[in-house]
């Protein structure tokens, strides 16, 4: 095909969310590189990303550009239809988020370095989901978020809690500090159990390098936050019933995840090749079918819109210190970095993905719960 004939291929392609080539509006593409056209007509939604990262092309908003390719299904329409052909066989029969792999997560993504993580997210370095209800700074909403599940969690003095995917140990610190419970918290990734373990010196809690098939005790609460999307559906049973045994008789687990509206296996060629390998969003089917039988469900709260303010504000405050720790990093990093951060901002504002807390007690306790928000 000649490249005219690319160029207008693509046009038309993009026509239907009125999108541009070199247009004016913000969510226009600019075209660097004429070969652009062919890569991303042979190459779907992997090359787009790619060549992105690669400088063939711009775009003023590109979490705008995301939001009206999601809401005019362009981006199930443009991947690439033999690489969906083989991630559909690998997912049907390779466990890609088995024991064997649980580290991988962590070096890939949580060990790139701690001080890109300080420099983007809030100050207590909380990677997940604000709740904006009532906040209007990245700190407040983090702040308010962390509150909320102790709450909902209705922790009291002295309780156990067990923290699966503590991250930097932002909740493990605040439910110690503001609750006086006694935390024990988990992650698979090395640079952020060595920085949990610095912020949370001092107070009643014991952060572990450790996946969590490998835990034995009893707790009053467990809580999740962000790091179900890493576990994989293959996994969501044993997952749960881990989370069962762990949690004493009365107690009860909070869930916060994100999700999506439909049932998948497969992952957006892009993000699992550059950002979260092997990553997967639990839908609302998979997540019942998988505590059926094993919890009852107490609550499900939803406030997938908040994803999108606390995106845009990481975007802002990465952007805002590059020049902090640009000398660890090369441009294309950075590229790579705001495409992550603006696609998943755009694919929250259309609604595409969502944000869940759901509360969940064992079956035949006695537990009286009445939802929080």
């Amino acid at each position: 095909m000649k490249m005219k004939n690319m160029k207008q291929t693509m046009q038309d392609f993009l026509n239907q969310a009125d999108v541009k080539i070199n247009g004016k509006r913000p969510w226009d593409i600019q075209i660097n590189h004429q070969g652009f056209y062919s890569r991303v007509l042979t190459g779907g939604s992997l090359a787009l990303g790619e060549s992105y990262m690669d400088g063939w092309w711009e775009c003023k908003a590109l979490d705008q550009l995301i939001d009206r390719f999601i809401r005019a299904k362009l981006d199930e329409k443009i991947k690439n239809l033999r690489h969906l052909t083989w991630n559909l066989i690998k997912a049907k029969i390779i466990n890609q988020q088995k024991k064997s792999k649980a580290y991988k997560i962590g070096e890939w993504h949580y060990d790139i370095g701690n001080d890109l993580y300080r420099n983007m997210l809030d100050r207590r370095m909380n990677y997940s989901c604000g709740y904006w209800k009532d906040a209007k700074t990245l700190d407040q909403a983090q702040e308010a978020k962390l509150d909320l599940i102790c709450k909902k969690l209705k922790l009291k003095p002295n309780m156990t809690l067990l923290d699966i995917g503590c991250g930097w140990g932002s909740l493990a610190k605040f439910a110690a500090e503001k609750y006086q419970v006694k935390v024990i918290g988990i992650t698979v990734s090395k640079e952020q159990a060595r920085l949990a373990k610095e912020f949370c010196q001092g107070l009643d809690i014991e952060i572990r390098l450790m996946d969590y098939r490998d835990l034995k005790e009893k707790f009053d609460r467990v809580v999740s936050v962000g790091m179900f999307e890493h576990v994989g559906y293959k996994n969501y049973r044993e997952f749960f019933k881990v989370v069962n045994q762990c949690l004493k008789d009365n107690g009860l687990f909070l869930l916060h995840t994100i999700g999506r509206n439909l049932t998948q296996t497969l992952t957006e060629p892009w993000m699992n090749k550059y950002i979260f390998p092997s990553y997967m969003l639990p839908s609302v089917e998979k997540i019942t079918e998988s505590a059926n039988g094993v919890f009852v469900l107490e609550d499900w709260h939803s406030f997938g819109t908040h994803y999108d303010k606390t995106l845009m504000a990481w975007h802002k405050n990465f952007n805002k210190n590059w020049d902090k720790i640009k000398s660890h990093y090369d441009e294309r990093f950075k590229r790579m970095w705001n495409y992550y951060i603006l696609a998943c901002a755009g694919a929250f504002r259309a609604h595409k993905n969502q944000l869940w807390q759901i509360v969940l007690s064992k079956i035949n306790s006695q537990v009286d719960y009445e939802s929080i928000r």
